[in-house]
């Protein structure tokens, strides 16, 4: 026969807590995160600390399970008889399991889909944590499928289904809500209770039959590829903006002009920041590297000396999770190994400077490269910069316009999108660019990653074999002839 009961605790005294006497005892006084008072008998242990004791407030069930063993479960109660009513449920289910009525799973998964989504949520990133999965990735993911359960009212992990998530889509769609970003919601909510069925907290994923957003039909970010004469342009103006921009004169008579006293130092520091911009975005239109992937590389990660010199992309920092060898051309890997010695000799004068031991190399674990978080508003203005965009005065706000004519814009990500397309227009095989692309599916190599207008396809419509349609027209119109004679006379 199973009892309920409310466990003991002991913790220590939370910062900040106020210690008073009642009715002869010490009690603590302290709020909790959420700014709520809280009280609990002080004591003192044996080491001599003092620390705090109480009771839960909801009730503890106790009973044996189906395979005879003692188990406790929270009941959520803290009335007893309550309490004692759930005890009974879970004394029934356990012996319908063992009647064989309920398999254990279907057991769990119902006593797991009574609880939150946040508990179930707080389990779901313990897994990630032990798997290895990037806590950016885990962070978004929680943040997309928590904010559809609060949307809709959802509490509980079983009432988290199809028609829920497809109703929480509809009044996105309604407000706008891109397909794509629709995708990705429904996406992170799929992985979230596929791994609940994993973990035996529920026997099926109902959000399979929620269908997918058509992104081709709802593009609202098109991106093109950067043509060989824009690249230039753009990696002189990274290069020279930070220090341009420094000098540059901001009030006064000579606003605008590039008048400004800079010391030596500063001077250096700005060319080196510049020279960093412009390898950063070198590297992403030679390599196919996204940003994250980039700013992942450590210099431990760049092997120069081999046959083939290449990054190392770790699983954990890669999009499909598998790893990569990233190969580098010849004139990529001159200009890091390069930018490794100066930073090298930088560290060895600072370290003589400073009087503390010169180092005979870099450290294994610092960032190839400084890839700030802000790139994005960075390379905006070096689009500016390069002739590339133009700023706009829209509702007295500056916004950078960068879109043609065709209304396709360029960002960070569109590096990898001329990466894909130079690759195409080199007559680079399909196949092979989809291993340096790393995607999955050839067709996003094909008609995602490469933007036809760049493509020579005049030229590739020139090659074609000659057709002289006169001389075939000739010859045909002389042998009608030829048959009409031989007609008459065998007549």
């Amino acid at each position: 026969m199973g009892t309920v009961f409310r466990k003991s605790w002991t913790a220590p005294l939370p910062p900040g807590a106020e210690i008073v006497e009642q009715r002869g005892k010490r009690i603590a006084r302290y709020r909790i995160r959420s700014g709520k008072l809280r009280t609990a008998e002080v004591f003192t242990a044996v080491d001599g600390r003092v620390r705090m004791r109480g009771t839960t407030k909801s009730y503890i069930a106790k009973f044996r399970d189906a395979a005879g063993f003692w188990i406790e479960r929270p009941t959520g109660c803290s009335d007893e008889t309550a309490a004692r009513a759930v005890l009974a449920q879970l004394e029934r289910r356990a012996e319908l399991v063992k009647a064989g009525v309920l398999t254990p799973e279907e057991d769990a998964a119902s006593r797991h889909g009574a609880e939150s989504i946040e508990t179930n949520l707080d389990a779901w990133r313990d897994h990630l944590r032990l798997k290895g999965s990037t806590e950016h990735w885990y962070t978004q993911a929680r943040r997309r499928v928590a904010r559809v359960a609060t949307d809709r009212g959802v509490k509980r992990l079983r009432d988290f289904t199809a028609a829920t998530v497809e109703r929480w889509l509809t009044d996105q769609t309604d407000h706008n809500m891109s397909a794509g970003t629709r995708n990705g919601y429904r996406q992170a909510c799929v992985t979230f209770i596929n791994w609940c069925v994993r973990a035996g907290r529920l026997t099926h994923n109902p959000l399979l039959a929620v269908a997918v957003a058509d992104q081709r039909a709802d593009t609202r970010r098109q991106r093109r590829a950067l043509t060989e004469e824009e690249l230039a342009r753009l990696l002189d103006a990274a290069q020279r903006r930070p220090l341009a921009d420094a000098m540059t004169v901001r009030r006064g008579k000579a606003k605008g002009q590039p008048l400004a006293n800079l010391s030596p130092e500063t001077r250096e520091e700005l060319l080196r920041i510049g020279r960093e911009r412009a390898l950063i975005y070198k590297t992403l239109v030679l390599t196919g590297l996204r940003k994250g992937e980039l700013a992942s590389i450590t210099v431990g990660q760049v092997d120069l000396g081999g046959r083939v010199p290449h990054l190392l992309l770790h699983a954990r920092d890669e999009k499909n999770r598998r790893g990569s060898e990233i190969p580098l051309r010849a004139d990529l890997a001159a200009d890091i190994r390069s930018w490794l010695a100066d930073r090298l000799t930088g560290a060895q004068q600072a370290a003589r400077d400073s009087e503390h031991p010169i180092p005979a190399a870099l450290s294994s674990d610092e960032p190839l490269f400084d890839v700030p978080d802000g790139l994005i508003r960075i390379f905006d203005r070096d689009l500016v910069f390069a002739g590339l965009a133009r700023v706009e005065k829209r509702g007295g706000k500056e916004v950078v316009v960068k879109t043609d004519d065709r209304g396709r814009t360029i960002d960070v990500h569109a590096l990898r999108h001329t990466f894909g397309t130079h690759l195409s227009k080199a007559g680079v095989p399909l196949r092979t660019a989809q291993a340096a692309m790393r995607h999955s599916d050839p067709s996003l190599t094909a008609n995602v990653y490469t933007d036809p207008k760049l493509l020579d396809v005049a030229g590739a419509v020139a090659s074609l074999p000659d057709l002289p349609l006169g001389v075939h027209y000739a010859l045909s119109r002389d042998a009608a002839a030829k048959a009409a004679v031989g007609t008459v006379s065998n007549v």
